[in-house]
């Protein structure tokens, strides 16, 4: 495998890529291999699962228990303004 070094990068950008990183549960290098791959029309990432993406949406922010299930609740349309 080939190796590539990106210097003089502005901070701004490198936490930019590190919070990108976090929210899809990558380090940062995976992350940026993954953006190069898509800009060169590489392999395409994996699909992910649902439990996985909603998982990456609550990382971090103190939720360190299960949610319980609610049973017994029936569901109801969403109202959408338009």
């Amino acid at each position: 495998m080939a190796q590539l070094i990106v210097r003089n990068l502005e901070e701004p950008l490198v936490e930019g890529l590190r919070r990108r990183a976090r929210r899809h549960n990558r380090s940062t290098e995976a992350e940026v291999r993954e953006i190069l791959r898509a800009a060169v029309g590489g392999a395409e990432p994996r699909p992910r699962r649902l439990g996985t993406e909603l998982a990456s949406l609550f990382a971090g922010r103190g939720l360190s228990g299960e949610i319980e299930e609610l049973r017994g609740h029936s569901a109801r349309p969403a109202r959408l303004r338009g």
